[in-house]
């Protein structure tokens, strides 16, 4: 909460900056670093498509304000309760998204001297995908950082859930350089492209919980057994995780991942917000009841695997996704699958198809 509080003290003592005729504060890159990930507070890098996918700050969302629609975006998906942390390459558009902003209404922290300050001040910075899905209600956003095969992020009221984080398949992350300790991890299984103790170790501080199946507690030697079935509650803010099955059923597949080994999560942030992990697993009979845990309001998002013999065909995936019916369908996982026809397949729910081989 100290973090909350540093954002109060610096929109109630406006005096200091260049801007105090507005509701906006012009801060630093020291200033802007203890602000821009709090709870309540929403960070949007208004720079291109392409400047984005260069490097953005962490959580960061893009949306471009020399594009057409970029009010009407804000507007839609932020509650003007919500403080919007901003910042483009040098701080031109920055400052004049924020001069509309704050006459729309919207607190407003601009980063002076944009991302060209940020990077030269050393501070954290990525280049991974982000998704969001908004909460509604004056409530934050879930933000979504799509890693890389079967590892993403997860952002929301200045909370990090990082799930099954692997430093070298694929392209490498560094985790320690790339994202702040994590509040919780998530392991949806033992093997080598889910598991990675040095990542999880980069990620960890001596608050953070590594919630995981029973064999990958068992190679690294620490964190929280979760069994099929079984659920824990993150504080502060309540976020609920709960373990669900996750197997392989078609006959010589079996042995990839047995029933009862590993986990999908269903992790409940607030509300209606929502996402579901499968884990690697076929089209089995219990995603069926995913929607009922939460009532039979619909998941938010849900990243589903696609490479089979390892996990599920594309036919099988389309099965998976009308029994769990998310608004959001991320395929993941999915190696060299062809993936092009999906969408239209799904006409019920948006397809999103992302780095996420």
């Amino acid at each position: 909460m100290k973090t909350r509080l540093f954002i109060l003290a610096i929109l109630s003592a406006m005096s200091f900056n260049s801007c105090n005729c507005n509701n906006w504060t012009d801060l630093t890159p020291d200033e802007f670093e203890k602000a821009y990930i709090a709870d309540g507070t929403v960070t949007i890098d208004v720079r291109t498509a392409d400047e984005f996918a260069q490097g953005h700050l962490y959580h960061a969302v893009n949306i471009d304000w020399q594009k057409d629609g970029f009010m009407d975006e804000i507007k839609v998906n932020f509650n003007t309760t919500l403080t919007l942390a901003i910042y483009c390459r040098s701080g031109k558009r920055s400052a004049a998204a924020a001069q509309a902003l704050s006459d729309a209404g919207y607190k407003v922290l601009n980063l002076t001297g944009g991302y060209t300050a940020w990077t030269e001040a050393g501070k954290m910075t990525n280049s991974y995908q982000v998704e969001y899905i908004p909460a509604g209600g004056g409530n934050d956003p879930l933000v979504i950082t799509l890693i890389k095969h079967g590892s993403l992020e997860f952002a929301y009221k200045g909370m990090s859930v990082q799930v099954d984080p692997v430093s070298g398949y694929g392209k490498n992350t560094d985790y320690a350089k790339e994202f702040p300790k994590a509040d919780a991890i998530l392991i949806t299984h033992e093997h080598g492209d889910h598991l990675d103790k040095n990542a999880i170790m980069a990620l960890s501080s001596e608050k953070t919980e590594v919630l995981l199946n029973a064999k990958s507690q068992q190679q690294i030697g620490f964190g929280r057994i979760l069994a099929n079935g079984e659920h824990f509650t993150l504080s502060p803010v309540g976020i609920i995780v709960e373990a669900v099955p996750a197997y392989n059923t078609t006959a010589g597949r079996e042995q990839f991942h047995p029933k009862g080994n590993g986990n999908g999560y269903l992790i409940h942030f607030w509300g209606t917000l929502s996402a579901y992990v499968a884990g690697d697993t076929e089209d089995i009979p219990e995603m069926v009841d995913i929607p009922k845990m939460r009532q039979n309001m619909r998941i938010s998002v849900a990243f589903l695997p696609v490479n089979q013999p390892y996990t599920m065909t594309v036919d099988q995936c389309v099965n998976a996704a009308r029994m769990v019916n998310p608004e959001v369908l991320i395929p993941y996982h999915f190696s060299q699958t062809d993936l092009s026809g999906l969408a239209d397949r799904l006409p019920e729910m948006k397809v999103l198809l992302r780095d996420m081989q």
